[in-house]
């Protein structure tokens, strides 16, 4: 299965990543009403250290503790291996935060639920739009022999 992995040495810190993440799941075809004086919402975030930057992202681990941990079933994985959170399900104790080993899961804005990444699969991008948008392609979408 093709997964999102970033190459922290070719990393800006530019948070472009971020801001598609937040324009494709939003809806809207316009980036400007989309994003424009708002507080954005990504389901990717770069974190920044001394010399490195590095974009956090859901893993799309094998063996979800995540989905293992969910008291509600409101996390699963599906047969194409991406693991999905049900936001009607979820009732927002974020057990699955807590346990994600990546910190790649994250509080909704609303507070009711827990987001993270599903490779843009319900946006119909083709592929996840924060590799598309990398300006240096530290982020890419690709298979690789790595257990998870």
């Amino acid at each position: 299965m093709k997964r999102v992995y970033v190459n922290e040495e070719w990393c800006l810190g530019c948070h472009r990543c971020e801001y598609e993440c937040a324009f494709a799941n939003s809806g809207k075809a316009d980036m400007v009403k989309a994003l424009k004086g708002k507080i954005i919402h990504p389901k990717i975030v770069v974190e920044e250290g001394n010399a490195i930057c590095f974009a956090v992202n859901c893993r799309q681990c094998r063996e979800p503790v995540c989905v293992q941990s969910c008291i509600a079933g409101a996390l699963s994985k599906g047969e194409d291996g991406i693991v999905r959170i049900d936001a009607q399900k979820c009732v927002g104790c974020l057990t699955c935060v807590l346990v994600c080993p990546y910190g790649a899961i994250m509080p909704a804005p609303d507070g009711h639920a827990a987001m993270k990444c599903a490779l843009c699969t319900d946006n119909a991008c083709g592929e996840p739009a924060c590799v598309a948008h990398c300006p240096n392609r530290a982020i890419v979408w690709e298979e690789r022999e790595e257990c998870l």
